[in-house]
């Protein structure tokens, strides 16, 4: 069953992703800013519509940032459902830095059981179920695989031996915070010599799941659709994403869509 839902994820995404590049790259987007003065462009919007279009056909309902206001006491009995994020780092596309993301996950008694990552800019694609584990796909142009089997026949499964031997950890670009700092510093007390990353939207969970960082700690306010595809996806690839006030693993479709703070590692 998770096989069809899969591909059409990763349809979705790269579709999305598709219409995200055009607008990055041929139009000078203006930049609103929503109630929580995060922003928000046209790519947003575009995006988040063309993977409702493709996603509706499951008949499994959709959580998404552009589309949010779903009340609790309607979502509250949902067993199944997406939860979507059309641009994961609107911060770093308005950058034009390429660090942004589309994230998918689907989320089964409040688990994440099948996640999909694309990076636009890279032509990346990240993908996971529970059963069959995770994987990276390099050079996606479009959507030009029709069976699950050619998509993890092209991808590398993860996590990847990098090789390194210095504890390194990854944080955000665009929201590093006071207690995220003092952390990275007990691990440099701890470990001697650490390399510090700092990286965008969901790639910060990819690079775990990679095997390229060895940990992402987030003690700043991240909501449900920026880290669901990415839980999945370090789940599926052998890792824990932990919420870092309950110690275990986080937990989705919430009455409050704000996640506490969480360690990936």
């Amino acid at each position: 069953m998770l096989t069809s839902l899969l591909l059409q994820a990763i349809k979705a995404s790269i579709v999305a992703g598709e219409k995200i590049m055009y607008i990055y790259d041929n139009e000078d987007f203006e930049v609103d800013f929503k109630s929580d003065d995060s922003p928000l462009t046209k790519a947003d919007i575009a995006s988040h519509k063309e993977i409702v279009k493709i996603l509706e056909n499951t008949n499994i309902p959709v959580l998404s940032e552009e589309g949010k206001s779903i009340p609790y006491e309607d979502r509250k009995g949902w067993d199944q459902l997406w939860i979507v994020d059309p641009i994961d780092g609107t911060k770093e596309f308005i950058k034009r830095n390429g660090e942004f993301t589309v994230n998918i996950a689907l989320i089964e008694k409040q688990k994440p059981v099948l996640g999909v990552i694309y990076v636009p800019a890279l032509k990346e694609l990240y993908f996971s179920t529970v059963e069959m584990g995770a994987y990276k796909c390099y050079d996606v142009e479009s959507f030009d695989k029709e069976e699950l089997t050619e998509w993890v026949e092209s991808s590398v499964k993860l996590p990847v031996n990098s090789g390194r031997t210095v504890y390194t950890v990854v944080a955000s670009r665009s929201h590093l915070s006071f207690e995220t700092e003092e952390f990275i510093d007990g691990l440099k007390k701890q470990y001697g010599s650490i390399q510090s990353i700092s990286k965008g939207s969901s790639l910060k969970l990819c690079m775990v799941a990679e095997g390229q960082a060895d940990c992402y700690p987030r003690f700043a306010p991240t909501m449900e659709w920026d880290t669901a595809a990415g839980q999945a996806i370090c789940e599926h690839a052998g890792f824990k994403v932990m919420d870092y006030k309950t110690k275990e693993p986080m937990l989705y479709n919430r009455e409050n869509l704000l996640n506490n703070w969480f360690l990936v590692n």
